[in-house]
């Protein structure tokens, strides 16, 4: 990289961080759950329609990403890189960051179905410890999704969960949904659906009669933190 094309794009990202309304919707972002556009037009005090012409400078310059999922558009942060910038002008600045404030039903945010997979702060726990594990291991481009690891299908049968049958399914194996209520990431596609239907049928997990909400049973506390290191 040349110095003039370094100078250039530091200038660039540099004026697109320095309008407070852009600075907001970033804040507001470094907690590491994703916002629509009419959120972040909230947090930032101006209107959905300035909102969007932010956002697509913000996303012009890679400081945000966007994720089309059904009717709704989510904004992330760009990367790791963009929240430790983020982090240290907050240091000097003196400032700290923001809360993220859910307003879903408890019922339903702790664990609830999400078509045939599990959503929630459980599903998200699940999702986050496979990805440490490196259970998961990101397909190349053009292609989205996951696929398991040596040591991902290790876990996946020592769990009980026939792999064959999700290898056939017609539909992506699996895959990142973003989750309604903690705006971040659980498993979706035939893999997460395989594992709440396995869940069910060990009893670990049990559907409310009346919602999508989903109940641990005792055992499935038990068998979520050997299996998953999930503390209820």
């Amino acid at each position: 990289m040349s110095y003039d094309f370094a100078d250039t794009r530091l200038a660039g990202v540099a004026a697109a961080i320095a309008e407070p309304a852009r600075v907001r919707m970033l804040c507001c972002l470094m907690d590491g759950h994703a916002r629509t556009s009419t959120e972040l037009a909230v947090v930032a005090e101006i209107s959905p329609s300035t909102a969007s012409v932010h956002l697509a400078r913000l996303k012009e310059q890679q400081l945000v990403t966007v994720l089309a999922q059904g009717k709704h558009r989510y904004y992330t942060l760009g990367g790791v890189e963009v929240a430790a910038a983020l982090e240290a002008l907050m240091q000097v600045a003196g400032l700290s960051r923001p809360a993220f404030v859910p307003t879903t039903p408890d019922r339903l945010r702790h664990a609830r179905s999400c078509y045939d997979h599990m959503a929630g702060t459980v599903g998200v726990a699940l999702f986050d410890h496979m990805d440490r594990q490196g259970w998961l291991l990101t397909l190349p481009e053009p292609q989205d999704g996951y696929q398991l690891s040596a040591d991902g299908v290790v876990a996946m049968e020592q769990l009980g969960l026939d792999l064959a049958p999700v290898r056939k399914a017609r539909r992506r194996f699996a895959c990142a949904c973003l989750d309604w209520s903690e705006r971040r990431p659980h498993l979706g596609g035939a893999l997460g659906a395989a594992l709440l239907a396995l869940l069910m049928r060990k009893r670990w997990v049990e559907h409310d009669l009346d919602s999508r909400a989903l109940s641990i049973t005792g055992a499935g506390r038990r068998g979520l933190n050997r299996n998953f290191a999930y503390e209820a």
